[in-house]
């Protein structure tokens, strides 16, 4: 095997692997899966759990679902398609900021009980996904893909920039594949590249193209500061957190952009 297939091979291996932690879709067996760089990926997985939603959603248009029918069952989806990883760090995240005593926000984020700022966080984030999918008429699935391309590159950029709040755990795992801000730029050029792509499509969509790269960047940079801002730094349920609102607002943001 030359250097090149070597390449290939390690790179479709961690994608996989990627895949498999980030996702509840089905990967066959496969020898040599390195959990440890998933996070490198991220932004990768984020786009093509969004092409998957964007499909399916083309799919049920094609049909002549309804808009909202169909916003509801894109969004079921989305939290299936994840296993709700994302969507469970949100709720926890929540739940210890809701805590008046800021030394006990970690220990309450630990606990796998749901309380009600979780829970209530969880309707919040699946209305707003619902509400602005059923705003947004055009270019949905570029759309969803970018959604969840930026809210993964949100986590990488907090995994690079923030420090970890504890010595063990998921996101620790992440805080040492992420070492330099040198590792977000492969995903941060997919999600230009894909900005780009809407323009390539339709040459009257530039405003569009710009709108997803600033409110993306701006957005998957603002959570995450917020977040450690209100904690000291972040954990693997702020990493979901950051996924969660970045995709949330994203979209809400979109809406109001293209309205």
């Amino acid at each position: 095997m030359t250097k090149h297939q070597q390449w290939w091979k390690k790179l479709l291996l961690r994608l996989a692997a990627s895949i498999i932690f980030y996702t509840s879709i089905p990967v066959p067996y496969l020898d040599g899966l390195d959990f440890g760089g998933v996070a490198r990926l991220a932004s990768i997985v984020g786009l093509i759990i969004g092409g998957i939603l964007g499909l399916l959603d083309t799919g049920m248009d094609y049909l002549g679902m309804p808009v909202l029918t169909r916003s509801a069952l894109v969004v079921s989806v989305w939290i299936a398609i994840t296993g709700g990883l994302h969507l469970d760090g949100a709720m926890d995240t929540a739940d210890g900021l809701a805590v008046g005593d800021p030394n006990r926000r970690l220990e309450v984020m630990t606990d796998s009980a749901t309380g009600a700022f979780g829970a209530m966080a969880a309707i919040a984030l699946v209305i707003l996904k619902i509400a602005a999918l059923t705003d947004i008429s055009e270019n949905r699935w570029l759309l969803l893909m970018a959604a969840c391309g930026w809210g993964r590159w949100g986590q990488q950029l907090a995994i690079a920039r923030y420090p970890y709040l504890k010595p063990t755990g998921k996101g620790a795992l992440h805080k040492q594949a992420i070492r330099s801000y040198k590792d977000l730029l492969p995903g941060l050029l997919l999600l230009f590249g894909l900005s780009g792509l809407v323009w390539l499509i339709d040459k009257q969509q530039l405003f569009l193209a710009l709108a997803m790269i600033i409110a993306g960047s701006a957005i998957a940079t603002l959570t995450g500061a917020w977040f450690n801002h209100k904690l000291g730094g972040h954990t693997g349920d702020t990493y979901g957190a950051v996924v969660e609102w970045t995709e949330a607002l994203f979209l809400c943001v979109l809406t109001a952009l293209l309205s």
